[in-house]
C-alpha cells in the first residue's frame, strides 16, 4: 500500500531529506537542479512503509520482485550527467523499477519515457506518479532491450539494470549529440557505469565509477 504522507515526519521529514542532500553534496554532486528535485520528492513513498525509515540513508534498499530502488548517490550522479549534456526535451529511462528516478527525472526533463518488464511494480510506479501529479511521464509495459523506436529519437537515456554489451537498439535511439549513462557487467562480473555520447562521427564511451545494480532481462512478466 502506498503512503499518502508526502510530508513526512520523523525520519521521513523534510529535514531528514535536506541532510540527505548535504550527503550528496559531499560526496561531489553539483548540479543544483538534480539536488533541488531530490531535495523535494518523497522518497519514502516509493518503499514498503516497514522501510520508510530507512528511506533517507544514501543506500539502495529492497522494493519487491527481486528488485531495488537504487542509492540516492548513483541516482544523481547519473541524473547529472545527463543533464549536463543541456538537452532534456526528450528521455528514455530503461527499468521504472519503483519510480524513483523516473520522478527524478520528471522534474529535469519535458518528456521522460520509462519501459519496465515487470507489470506488478509498473503499475505501483503508476499510482506514485498520479499521487505525485506527475504529468510528464510516459510509460510502457516492455522489453527494455528493444527501447521505444516510436518515440525516439532520445536527448537522453538512462538504463537502471546492467547488461553485459550495451543494446544496439538504444545505441540507434539516441539523438546526435545525445547521451546514454548505462551500467555494464564486465568479464569479472563487475559493473562499470559508461557514459556514451553520441556524434556524427559515432559513439564515444567513457567509464566514470564502479557500481551495482540488477541483471537487464528481456522479455517481460505480466
Amino acid at each position: 500500500m502506498i503512503t499518502t504522507n508526502l510530508a513526512g515526519i520523523g525520519m521521513t521529514s523534510q529535514r531528514t531529506r535536506s541532510r540527505l542532500i548535504q550527503r550528496l553534496r559531499d560526496k561531489g554532486i553539483v548540479e543544483n537542479s538534480v539536488l533541488s528535485v531530490m531535495e523535494k520528492l518523497p522518497r519514502h513513498i516509493f518503499i514498503d512503509e516497514a522501510l520508510s525509515h530507512r528511506a533517507y540513508e544514501d543506500t539502495s534498499l529492497p522494493i519487491g520482485m527481486g528488485q531495488t530502488i537504487s542509492q540516492p548517490y548513483i541516482v544523481a550522479r547519473m541524473t547529472e550527467l545527463l543533464v549536463m549534456s543541456g538537452k532534456m526535451t526528450n528521455v528514455l529511462e530503461v527499468g521504472t523499477g519503483c519510480g524513483y528516478q523516473t520522478s527524478v527525472l520528471a522534474g529535469v526533463s519535458k518528456w521522460v519515457y520509462t519501459i519496465e518488464r515487470i507489470q506488478p511494480l509498473q503499475k505501483q510506479a503508476i499510482d506514485r506518479f498520479k499521487l505525485l501529479n506527475l504529468h510528464n511521464v510516459n510509460y510502457r509495459h516492455g522489453d527494455g532491450y528493444l527501447g521505444w523506436e516510436e518515440e525516439a529519437p532520445f536527448d537522453a537515456i538512462i538504463v537502471t539494470a546492467a547488461p553485459d554489451q550495451v543494446p544496439q537498439p538504444l545505441i540507434d535511439q539516441l539523438a546526435i549529440g545525445g547521451r546514454m549513462v548505462i551500467p555494464v557487467t564486465v568479464a569479472n562480473g563487475d559493473q562499470q557505469l559508461h557514459l556514451l555520447e553520441k556524434t556524427e562521427e559515432g559513439i564515444t564511451s567513457m567509464q566514470v565509477e564502479e557500481v551495482k545494480f540488477v541483471p537487464l532481462v528481456g522479455g517481460t512478466i505480466g
